[in-house]
């Protein structure tokens, strides 16, 4: 077993739960009343795609744990390094997003989940290395 992959594992896990319950929660708080169809269908798809990142997650989260503690796939370090790159690109693709975005005090850190998916990112290429 390797302890930086577990540790990802772990971690993944950990914003899989996170991202899909309390997330969830924070966006029902903006959600739009009233007969505003189109600010509703905004909200809608943004929910929707909010939780297509809970499915990476969980699918990263499974992945993880079939290669912590089973011999289920062949070659184990092409999903990693998949997995590597993926995470680094949701780490900068969250800075751009906030870069491009109205700025507040201390946003790079207030939204810091890039900074876990930065972690993840490293963890993983640590653990392949």
């Amino acid at each position: 077993m390797n302890t930086p992959i577990l540790i990802a594992n772990v971690l993944t896990l950990l914003a899989l739960i996170v991202h899909a319950i309390w997330g969830d929660k924070d966006l029902r708080v903006i959600e739009p009343s009233g007969d505003n169809h189109t600010k509703l269908e905004k909200w809608v798809m943004a929910r929707g795609a909010f939780h297509m990142v809970s499915m990476d997650f969980l699918l990263a989260t499974i992945g993880l744990v079939l290669i912590n503690f089973t011999g289920f796939f062949q070659d184990e370090n092409l999903i990693l390094t998949i997995l590597t790159v993926y995470f680094l690109a949701y780490s900068i693709s969250f800075l751009v997003s906030i870069f491009i975005s109205r700025q507040f005090p201390k946003n790079y850190f207030k939204l810091g989940q890039w900074i876990l998916l930065l972690v993840i990112s490293g963890l993983i290429y640590f653990g392949i290395n």
